[in-house]
């Protein structure tokens, strides 16, 4: 197996040049209308980043483990050369889409990755904001593995797209030209993954490309200003509890659940279910989690990505 770059390792030196150059450019050019910086906020995301780093290294030793054995019990193997790097990505780009959806729309999943979507603002700190639970995405990359990809390769591609999501989280690029726009995950795109308003809800989940949002009917283009953050945000800038909070709400719930069926559905139905007599009254409002679902699945219902999942 061929030695691969450490690519966020790398990468860290221009994350924080082009940070830097975003936050200047806001005090140079003010715009009323974009949700900018703040310095509580960015200092959240960044706490939120640098204990991502510690506890992903942690996570990484039972998932490298169960990866090497799994690659090693699988007879395929897929050289690592420059072409088979590409299809790599590929494969990888298409795991991570079903992995992202997944984690809207799976409550239990949903809880690791709402701190990604807990702050009000959207710049290339938010970026930074990772979850310190990464441990809920392994299994969307099994597939890579008993494919005969080499656990280091599919690290290497994560990485890859990773650093490349990066640049997308900012309101200071407009639009790229069309055949970009078409195909890559952009800014523009992104956006509206990041809002919590009506249509934008639960869309646009590709990493580096958007084609796979496109071909399963996920896709939205930005024609409003978003409105970003939770359908019911925090007030919190404490890295633990930004960590933690849908967890506790999760253990609430399932602490005053009537039975398995309603606790089943708490863990594994959408982050705003609510079980069938909750909702026969009435519509029903979100339960007392941060939840980041449509307007359909607040009244009873699934979001689109869900129900067409």
């Amino acid at each position: 197996m061929p030695n691969l770059p450490d690519v966020v390792l790398w990468s860290i030196p221009a994350f924080v040049l082009l940070t830097v150059l975003e936050v200047v450019s806001y005090r140079l050019h003010p715009d009323e209308d974009a949700a900018g910086y703040e310095t509580k906020d960015a200092a959240t995301s960044i706490g939120m980043g640098l204990g991502s780093l510690v506890f992903d290294a942690l996570w990484k030793i039972p998932v490298v483990a169960l990866y090497t054995v799994l690659y090693e019990l699988t007879p395929l193997r897929v050289p690592v050369v420059w072409w088979t790097v590409l299809l790599m990505l590929l494969a990888q780009d298409f795991c991570y889409y079903w992995q992202h959806r997944g984690h809207h729309v799976v409550r239990i999943l949903w809880a690791c990755h709402v701190v990604h979507h807990s702050s009000r603002k959207f710049n290339l700190s938010t970026a930074l904001r990772q979850p310190w639970t990464s441990l809920t995405s392994w299994p969307f990359y099994l597939p890579m593995i008993l494919l005969g990809v080499h656990p280091a390769a599919v690290a290497f591609c994560s990485s890859v797209s990773l650093v490349y999501q990066f640049w997308i989280h900012t309101e200071r690029i407009d639009r790229l030209p069309r055949p970009l726009e078409y195909v890559l995950n952009t800014p523009s795109h992104h956006r509206v993954h990041h809002a919590s308003q009506g249509g934008y809800l639960d869309r646009n989940f590709g990493g580096i490309l958007i084609v796979w949002d496109r071909l399963f009917r996920s896709f939205v283009p930005e024609t409003e200003r978003p409105v970003y953050g939770l359908t019911k945000n925090i007030s919190t800038y404490n890295p633990l509890r930004v960590a933690t909070h849908e967890y506790a709400a999760i253990a609430r719930d399932l602490k005053a659940a009537r039975d398995w069926r309603e606790r089943s559905g708490r863990l594994l139905r959408g982050p705003g279910w609510q079980p069938a007599a909750a909702t026969s009254a009435g519509p029903a409002v979100p339960n007392n989690t941060a939840t980041h679902t449509s307007s359909a699945t607040q009244n009873g219902g699934t979001s689109a990505p869900e129900a067409a999942a």
